[in-house]
This record gives C-alpha cells, sequence and structure tokens, in this order.
C-alpha cells in the first residue's frame, strides 16, 4: 500500500516512482491526499488568468510544436494591438482580475518594445487592478526586467524535460535550442521577482517515468511559484509525430497528468497549478478532473475566435469555435460541479511566493 508514502514529508526519486505506478485503486488515495492539501493549504477557490494568443509567429522549430519556424501548413498571425486590449477588457468587465499574454518564441527590440507599451496600457486602462502573466519565451535579462517593470508579475517558461538527453530529441541541438539557456532564463526570472512557472509536457516519445520523477524533483529543487503541464498530444505536421505508434495511448497519458498534478501539489502543496486546456483534447472533464486532484488555476481563452484555431500547438485544440463569453459561461458551469469556486476579482498569486516575499520582508 502507499500510505506510508502519501504521508511523508517529502518525496525520494523511488517514492515519486512508485506513485506514478499506482494501481487505479491506488490512485485513487493519491487523488483523494491531494485535493484534501490542495484545500488545506491553497483552498477550493479556482482562480481565472484570461488568454490572449497574441501571435502564432515562432522563431523556435521545437519537434514536438505545431507553430513551430519550419510549418508552412497554416496561417500565421499576429494580434493587432487593439485587439488585445479589446480582450483585455473583456477579462476586466468579467471580473477575472488575471490575464496570460502568450506568443511564439520572439527576439527584436520592436516586440519588446510592443509587449511594454501593451502591459503599461492594459495597467493603466484597468487602474491596474489586472495581474499580468506573461508566456513570451526565453529573452535577455534586461528584456525580462523592463517587462517586470513595466506591470507584468508572473512569467511561464516551460522547460518542456529537465532532462538533457530527452531535452534534444524534442528541439534542435542549436543555438537557437539551448538547454542551459532555458535553465538559466527561469532563474533569471526568478531573480528578478516575477512569480516564475515552469511545466512539461506528458507522455512524450522516448520518455520514461524516471524522467516525469526527475522533473517533479527539478521544479521542487528550482522552487518555482506555478506550474502548467499536461499531456503531450501529438500534431500531424511535427517531426516527432512519426513515433506516434510508439507513445502511450491517450487515456494512459491523461491518466499520467492526473498523477503529475495531484503528485507535485503534494510536494510543493501551496504553488499554484494550472488545469492545462491539454488534458480537455483528450477527455471533455480533462480540467475539471485536474482540479479535483490538485490544481486551481484555469484559462478561459479569451483570444478572438477567429485566430484560435491557428494557435495549432497540438491537434484536437478545443473550445476554438467559441467566443471570449461562451468560454466563460461553459467553464463557470463546469468549476461548479466540481465543488470549487471561481475566485472572480483576485488575482490568486501563488501563496508559495507570497511566504517567501514575507519571509525576507521579515528578514
Amino acid at each position: 500500500m502507499i500510505e506510508h508514502i502519501l504521508n511523508k514529508a517529502f518525496f525520494s526519486k523511488t517514492d515519486i516512482l512508485r506513485l506514478l505506478n499506482t494501481t487505479k485503486d491506488e490512485a485513487v488515495l493519491l487523488y483523494q491526499k491531494a485535493a484534501k492539501v490542495k484545500e488545506e493549504h491553497v483552498g477550493n477557490k479556482v482562480y481565472f488568468r484570461g488568454l490572449i494568443e497574441m501571435s502564432n509567429i515562432c522563431s523556435k522549430d521545437c519537434f514536438y510544436c505545431g507553430i513551430r519556424k519550419s510549418n508552412k501548413q497554416f496561417e500565421r498571425y499576429t494580434l493587432e494591438n487593439e485587439a488585445i486590449l479589446e480582450a483585455a477588457r473583456f477579462a476586466y468587465s468579467e471580473n477575472y482580475a488575471s490575464l496570460v499574454i502568450q506568443s511564439g518564441e520572439l527576439q527584436s527590440a520592436h516586440f519588446t518594445d510592443n509587449i511594454s507599451n501593451l502591459l503599461k496600457t492594459i495597467k493603466l486602462e484597468s487602474n491596474h487592478e489586472l495581474g499580468i502573466t506573461i508566456s513570451l519565451g526565453e529573452q535577455e535579462k534586461s528584456v525580462y526586467q523592463k517587462w517586470f517593470n513595466a506591470g507584468a508579475h508572473r512569467y511561464l517558461l516551460r522547460i518542456e524535460s529537465s532532462n538533457k538527453e530527452l531535452y534534444y530529441k524534442l528541439h534542435p541541438k542549436d543555438k537557437e535550442h539551448d538547454f542551459e539557456n532555458r535553465i538559466s532564463c527561469i532563474r533569471t526570472l526568478k531573480e528578478i521577482g516575477f512569480q516564475t512557472g515552469t511545466g512539461i509536457m506528458i507522455g512524450l516519445p522516448f520518455q520514461k517515468l524516471e524522467h516525469l520523477a526527475e522533473d517533479l524533483l527539478f521544479m521542487k529543487d528550482m522552487d518555482i511559484d506555478m506550474c502548467g503541464m499536461g499531456p503531450y498530444v501529438e500534431h500531424a505536421d511535427t517531426p516527432l509525430f512519426q513515433y506516434k505508434d510508439q507513445l502511450l495511448s491517450q487515456r494512459e497519458r491523461f491518466v499520467l497528468s492526473l498523477k503529475m498534478i495531484a503528485i507535485l501539489r503534494l510536494m510543493m502543496p501551496k504553488i499554484n497549478i494550472a488545469a492545462a486546456t491539454a488534458l480537455q483534447a483528450i477527455d471533455p472533464l480533462g480540467r475539471e478532473k485536474a482540479l479535483k486532484v490538485g490544481a486551481n488555476i484555469m484559462m478561459p481563452n479569451i483570444t478572438p475566435g477567429v485566430y484560435r484555431n491557428d494557435y495549432s500547438l497540438y491537434q484536437n485544440k478545443p473550445c476554438v469555435d467559441e467566443e471570449a463569453s461562451d468560454c466563460k459561461n461553459c467553464l463557470e458551469a463546469r468549476i461548479n460541479l466540481t465543488g470549487n469556486t471561481i475566485g472572480y476579482g483576485q488575482w490568486g498569486d501563488s501563496k508559495h511566493f507570497l511566504e517567501k516575499q514575507k519571509t525576507l520582508l521579515d528578514y
């Protein structure tokens, strides 16, 4: 039985592997423990982050991603600033309290300045009431600092795999896809003062359970404040698609993702954990199931509907034919069914981060 592991204060790699290998009945105990820890440490509120997918133009050529630079099979777009601001106004008017601005990875003075101006305008128009997370890839420290100063206070930079060998099976091995630089950027974000998040894909080709256990220990060691992770969903227009017959079934990847969320909640009780949209690409109730085993963040898509299908990181992306108001109404009903409530009007910042800040101030 696994009760003795679930009652530990710290998990070893061996402990994590045992939890990842739980039977169906044992997994119920894991999920129940994670739900209890979530309620005790972060409560049963779900915080919205209105998601704006501002551009699918990317300088990277990651082997798993549908918007990789080399994919010519879809239309590229960049939202006009007014469309981004209109989406932000919608989030503000609907009392979401927070945004996520996400894009393909780009580096240029124009991109940097445009993001800075958008951040300042969103802050001004919302009376500084909208919290802002950005997920805009690897940048120089000066760029991160500029965006922090302009009003962004959370940053998500997914590692995708903390195992260097596996990382280079997912990315070209060149200066544009440098493993050490990715980790260095995460550390830099923390130094600047961002609430810093990372995450991985679960069920990748070549990925072993040992890799996933190491990923969880990596996140613990990096002392992250938030996490976004979910199942790998293959995309036909990517190099990794050739390995589709070697993958775990999508159902197995889904269950493994729930276990990863639950274990991370036990390891890091006070961080924010997102219920990834990719879960819903496999299971119609995927995000709700994640909320019941430890997740506490939901990201309703508020990108103008006409562009959603072109931000195609993976196939079978849900909600591409909805408008922002449809997405909100749907999620509200779904979340109520899970026994959680929505933290309208609240930033829902990472309690893990806030407690670290308080300790520094007290010191």
